[in-house]
């Protein structure tokens, strides 16, 4: 399996550590790149010799919404084809349906239980290490 570069979007530290905290548990070699919010990710990104393989998004964030964060980096010609995952506590159909219009490659639910966290992200990573990234 691809060692992946992943950009986290996430305002909440503990989230934050839960990723990293279940990369570890499962032994996983990705580097995880973590943003705060909306505009720092949009800083990382004006880095084009470093550009992560995929995204994972929080939506609900301070600054730019994860909503306006994707209607931004799905306009731009380059950034538009990085895949990006929502990764969630809102179940909110109209937020799944927007984000799907916008074109995410993926909308992932957080579990509250940390063991069913740790196999949806296992199960994730996965995917998205075998396959053919795009090195924008």
């Amino acid at each position: 399996m691809n060692s992946l570069k992943v950009l986290l979007i996430e305002d909440d530290m503990i989230e934050v550590m839960k990723l990293n905290r279940a990369k570890n548990s499962l032994n996983l070699n990705h580097n995880i790149i973590e943003a705060n919010n909306g505009e720092e990710a949009l800083n990382i990104l004006e880095d084009r010799d470093n550009l992560p393989d995929i995204i994972l998004l929080d939506l609900n964030m301070p600054k730019i919404s994860g909503i306006e964060f994707l209607k931004i980096l799905k306009a731009h010609d380059t950034l538009k084809y990085l895949p990006t995952i929502v990764l969630t506590t809102s179940s909110n159909e109209r937020d799944l349906l927007e984000c799907y219009k916008i074109g995410i490659a993926g909308y992932v639910l957080k579990p509250l239980k940390y063991e069913d966290y740790v196999s949806k992200i296992e199960k994730l990573l996965a995917y998205w290490g075998v396959n053919e990234l795009i090195k924008a």
